[in-house]
């Protein structure tokens, strides 16, 4: 079953570091109430499921050394705005703390890489440094403020971070190089030699380096703004017989609302006025606009093309099926792959294990190393300590989920979390289920056959009347041809539907029965003769269905339910990737093999009953096989919930789509080719964003300790070891982006 609780979201302030993120969640998951709690770092969001109070959820985020405050669904429209607007005083702040920082780094640097030493050997370089020591420490308290008190705040909470590396690396090089100005006597001759241009440095690039990737990552989070920019601001509503514009949010159940031509629907609703064309593709991805007509459901956020309609709102504030769709999809955002975990779990042991190889480089420095060994110590401890990079490891999952989910709810498909995401990359088969999945599930008549009977019209009140207790769908197709032809339904007693076979019950003193060939025989009717005439039905992909009245055959009536203009190529996108396509259906034997022929599917399984779908899928799962399901109807549910990743066509029952790991919003079977190519495509970021952030500090932090000076005499810069630690993440961030520009190609 999925996870039904309630859930809410918090905007975290103050994590600054990937290895932020596991104590964050540890502190709301000790909370009384949580069920799980996810945070995105690239988001700075956690989502919590659970029945906690969100005060107790932000005390206990304080309690660990951060800010937090709720994400008010109703307002998150506002909200959102407030955190873009503080984002943006955010990166301009970062901007004017680089400046600062580099304004005297720079000059320092070419100092000495061109003019002088950067040495204490004479009073007046001593006065010379201290008064730059002084300015450093300026830079350091003006624009490096916030890594000092970052670190100082995990401190407390006995932990380390990001900012803690920042800290003691920048701090190492000042105090080592004031020791050499203050009292130069204390460290050997080659040993004095100042380092304020590195902490300088290394400060601006990394403020330059966060600014980036800010801004960066402020276009990963465009997919929400896009679902939020569709919510209508006001809506017109009659009231007293006015027309009243108010607030969506004062919009109640029930009341009739107007909307014209160019205006977007506020709520969702039932028209009971009007004709006109909805775009729905902003929801769906599907382009042709839908006609809607008195009765039809129109959806909030969808846009009225041409006519004006009066509708009765039937769901309103979070209820719309947009502001679920909202929440389905920051959700998703929120939830972490099985490969992000990992992530994580190796981002929480990241600085410890980085401070202490840091140590360790010194003290080999100062056992094994030349001389001037303290200064080698202290240049490779700091270096170790600013490479380290855990930011660009804590990034790589979530900002690729995060564009990936959003790129995904933009093709009209809704992805429920992080594990499915990654789960539907790995399909190797996929069952469909033929009636509504791959045909258009509305089917209509098409052959009467008559027998014992005499009269089409008379059998098709029978029949008509016997299925209106029926909720099988190809019941909705024999009513619906009696309702064209005007007959009228007569009264049915002791009604009874037979799983898997078909209805019986009697109708002004008859006993009627309907259904296939496993009934007939089951109640001992006599099918000779018009055996082979159903067959030929099948093989025409119609539905045969044998209809009695008083123990003899009176007709066979059958149906047949148009195949979708673009199920054949849709299944062809998904054979040509490698993926076992298998059909599943209730249906007789000659129809789903006369369907299958047509859509290029060769193995395919008919007469299945309901709870035999989910036996299937376990099945093919006993073989090795990863399955996916793709149904929607009620009896599609425990087979969607066992599979590995189930799809639920969104036109489909909500049960079939609460049950399911990914909806379809539209009825294509190319939004399931296209969830899997966007799966595919996030979870190959994802792979080249670990790649890159492992490559980098397995390679950096090594090169930061020295094992390159023995063979080659190089021992690398802090400053170096700064401007590689502030672009690790922006390549992370970057990559992450061009999952923006995928494009799923439908042939």
């Amino acid at each position: 079953m999925k996870n039904k609780e309630p859930s809410q979201q918090l905007i975290i302030e103050g994590a600054g570091c990937a290895s932020c993120v596991g104590k964050i969640e540890s502190a709301i998951q000790s909370t009384a109430g949580v069920v799980s709690a996810e945070m995105n770092f690239a988001d700075r969001t956690v989502m919590v499921s659970g029945t906690a109070h969100a005060n107790e959820l932000i005390k206990a985020v304080e309690s660990a050394g951060y800010n937090a405050k709720l994400l008010d669904n109703a307002k998150a429209d506002q909200i959102l705005d407030e955190k873009e607007a503080a984002d943006w005083e955010y990166y301009k702040k970062l901007l004017r703390d680089t400046f600062i920082a580099l304004s005297l780094g720079i000059p320092l640097m070419i100092y000495g890489l061109f003019i002088g030493e950067m040495t204490v050997v004479t009073t007046t370089e001593r006065i010379s440094w201290l008064i730059v020591g002084i300015a450093t420490l300026g830079v350091m308290y003006f624009s490096g403020k916030h890594f000092y008190v970052g670190a100082w705040n995990s401190f407390k909470n006995h932990s380390a971070n990001m900012d803690t590396l920042i800290a003691v690396g920048t701090g190492t090089a000042w105090i080592y190089s004031m020791v050499v100005v203050l009292s130069p006597d204390v460290l050997p001759f080659l040993a004095r030699h100042v380092y304020f241009e590195a902490t300088a440095m290394i400060i601006g690039l990394i403020n330059l380096g966060l600014a980036l990737e800010l801004k960066a990552r402020g276009k990963t989070s465009q997919a929400i703004k896009r679902l939020i920019g569709l919510q209508a601001k006001t809506a017109i509503v009659i009231r007293d017989n006015k027309e009243v514009e108010i607030g969506i949010e004062q919009v109640l159940e029930n009341d009739v609302v107007k909307v014209k031509p160019g205006q977007k629907v506020p709520v969702d609703g039932e028209v009971v006025d009007g004709h006109t064309a909805i775009d729905e593709s902003m929801l769906t991805g599907e382009p042709i606009p839908v006609e809607k007509n008195v009765s039809d459901q129109v959806v909030a956020g969808t846009l009225n093309k041409s006519g004006l309609i009066l509708f009765r709102a039937t769901r309103v504030g979070k209820d719309t099926a947009l502001a679920q769709i909202i929440n389905m999809v920051k959700k998703a955002q929120n939830s972490k792959p099985p490969i992000g975990r990992l992530a994580d779990s190796i981002s929480a042991y990241f600085v410890p294990a980085v401070m202490i190889i840091s140590v360790l480089s010194a003290l080999a420095w100062l056992n094994f190393g030349p001389e001037p060994a303290i200064a080698f110590a202290t240049v490779s401890a700091t270096t170790v300590l600013i490479i380290a990079c855990p930011c660009a490891l804590g990034l790589a999952t979530p900002m690729s989920v995060m564009v990936g989910v959003g790129k995904a709810a933009e093709a009209g498909v809704l992805i429920r979390n992080g594990e499915a995401l990654q789960t539907a990359s790995k399909v190797t088969a996929m069952i469909l289920d033929k009636t509504g999945t791959i045909t258009e599930g509305a089917p209509k008549v098409t052959d009467i056959v008559l027998a014992n009977a005499t009269d089409e019209k008379s059998v098709l009140q029978l029949a008509a009347s016997l299925e209106n207790g029926s909720e099988h769908p190809l019941a909705e197709a024999i009513l619906e041809s009696a309702a064209l032809k005007k007959i009228e339904l007569l009264k049915i007693q002791s009604f009874k539907a037979i799983t898997g076979q078909g209805v019986k019950a009697r109708c002004e003193g008859k006993s009627l029965l309907f259904g296939n060939a496993k009934l007939m025989a089951e109640e001992d009717v006599d099918l000779t003769g018009f055996t082979g005439r159903a067959q030929s039905l099948a093989k025409e992909a119609k539905t045969p269905m044998y209809f009695a009245v008083d123990g003899e055959l009176a007709a066979i009536i059958a149906v047949a339910d148009p195949i979708k203009h673009d199920s054949i190529s849709a299944i062809k996108r998904l054979q040509a990737n490698g993926i076992k396509v298998i059909m599943l259906t209730g249906d007789n034997r000659e129809t789903a093999a006369a369907v299958a022929l047509k859509v290029g599917i060769s193995e395919f399984y008919a007469e299945v009953l309901p709870e035999d779908k989910a036996s299937k899928v376990k099945e093919l799962q006993n073989l090795g096989e990863i399955v996916g399901m793709t149904g929607d109807g009620i009896n599609d549910a425990p087979a969607l919930a066992l599979a590995d990743v189930g799809f639920a066509i969104g036109t489909g029952t909500d049960v079939a789509i609460e049950s399911a790991d990914v909806t379809l919003m539209r009825g294509s079977l190319h939004g399931l080719a296209d969830a899997i190519a966007v799966s595919k495509a996030t979870l190959r970021n994802i792979k080249q964003n670990l790649f890159g952030a492992f490559i980098y500090n397995i390679a950096g932090i090594p090169v930061a300790a020295g094992v390159l000076y023995p063979v080659f005499g190089i021992l690398l810069s802090p400053v170096i070891a700064g401007a590689a630690m502030a672009f690790s993440s922006l390549t992370v961030v970057s990559n992450a982006n061009r999952l923006r520009l995928f494009k799923s190609r439908e042939s």
